[in-house]
């Protein structure tokens, strides 16, 4: 009996040593996306070169917590509930890795643009960012907490980011078409948009795992974001709108 209860608590600490991590890579992530945002702001070419520095640190813990899953998914073989947190775990895991990817792609585009004249002030970058490095703590507190509604909260965020990024490739579209020499500077600045877009789209992916550990329902292809038809078994896949061509 006392084997028994030892084992048991060795393996939910191991549970537990696997959620702190995710959450340990989750802040290191929202910290590069917040300096590699700063580094643009402010055209420090050096913050920008530490970042994409850190990120071998990432990708080490990255490595790390992969391996800790597959040691528990080999060792423990979970059932129910742990097998979906675990394996939802590693999902996650692999957003964050990517998302670490995203700030090194943007600081490298940042060294690039510091070496040319300001084209314009950054209004909607920064904003972009900011809801993106929101939806990735949202959708890891979601994790933890086991909150559906909030994992939801984050898929609908991921909208007004698409519709951010639409709005910057316009503006600079117009900047382009008006001095073909805003051309290269312009090209940048969508590609770093873009980046920050395609981090949104990581975090969403992040909310749509925790939905699926909370209610064993698949629903990374599914529009309207609406939390009743997240849970309801047998719910209707729908399109987003702007997938109707």
């Amino acid at each position: 009996m006392d084997t028994k209860r030892h084992t048991s608590k060795q393996y939910e600490t191991e549970l537990q040593e696997v959620k702190e991590s995710l959450l340990y890579l989750g802040a290191l992530t929202q910290q590069a996306i917040e300096d590699s945002i700063r580094a643009l702001l402010d055209r420090d070419t050096g913050l920008a070169r530490k970042v994409i520095a850190n990120d071998a640190f990432i990708d080490k813990l990255d490595g790390e917590v992969e391996e800790k899953c597959i040691r528990l998914l080999a060792l423990r073989q979970p059932a129910a509930r742990d097998l979906r947190f675990i394996t939802t775990a590693i999902k996650i895991n692999g957003h964050l890795e990517r998302i670490g990817d995203m700030a090194v792609k943007i600081c490298e585009k940042v060294a690039l643009l510091n070496e040319e004249a300001q084209l314009k002030p950054y209004i909607d970058l920064p904003r972009m960012a900011e809801i993106a490095r929101g939806m990735i703590r949202k959708s890891l507190d979601a994790l933890v907490k086991e909150d559906v509604a909030l994992a939801n909260e984050v898929r609908r965020e991921d909208e007004a980011v698409d519709s951010l990024n639409e709005q910057i490739f316009r503006e600079l579209l117009t900047f382009m078409m008006e001095d073909p020499r805003t051309i290269h500077r312009s090209l940048l600045i969508m590609q770093i948009s873009k980046t920050v877009e395609r981090i949104s789209d990581h975090a969403k992916g992040i909310a749509d795992m925790v939905v699926f550990m909370i209610t064993g329902k698949n629903v990374r292809h599914q529009w309207p974001f609406d939390e009743e038809e997240a849970i309801r078994p047998g719910g209707r896949k729908q399109v987003k709108p702007s997938q109707i061509q």
